[in-house]
């Protein structure tokens, strides 16, 4: 007896929640520089490298407005693959900390060709809810959901 994998595919928009949190702990974290007994240079250093990163995450992962933002995922007979516009359908190895909860999906994935883990976060306002709830259920109990590509 052999078993057929359903295909499962979905892509997702820019998450008003995900950016929302994110401002939010970049607005502490630069209160608690500004309120920290650090000479001056050091808290112009610590608020500039916070910029640089708010810089550098904001346009690509949170807007997704770069070609390189990961948008879509996919599971199928193939595995799982992860979609970005630059690089089209590109296959992955989720790893076991990957976590399924009704606010977010944290994935942690390696691309095929890459040595280095990476992460990702779905919000839950980013899919519809139907759709974020199926991917939750695929990601539980897909059968060889952490093997590597082939």
């Amino acid at each position: 007896m052999t078993s057929t994998i359903e295909p499962f595919e979905c892509h997702w928009r820019p998450s008003r929640l995900l950016l929302g949190g994110y401002l939010l702990v970049a607005a502490l974290a630069s209160l608690a520089i500004l309120l920290a007994e650090l000479p001056g240079h050091w808290q112009g250093v610590l608020l500039t490298l916070l910029l640089m990163h708010a810089a550098w995450v904001i346009p690509r992962q949170l807007l997704m407005r770069r070609a390189g933002a990961i948008s879509g995922l996919r599971h199928d007979a193939d595995g799982w693959q992860l979609y970005s516009v630059r690089d089209g359908w590109q296959a992955v190895q989720l790893y076991p900390d990957s976590l399924a909860l009704p606010p977010a999906i944290f994935l942690h994935f390696r691309l095929r060709d890459q040595r280095w883990r990476r992460g990702l976060c779905i919000a839950c306002d980013a899919l519809p809810a139907a759709l974020h709830r199926r991917l939750r259920v695929r990601l539980k109990f897909s059968r060889r959901r952490w093997a590597a590509p082939e």
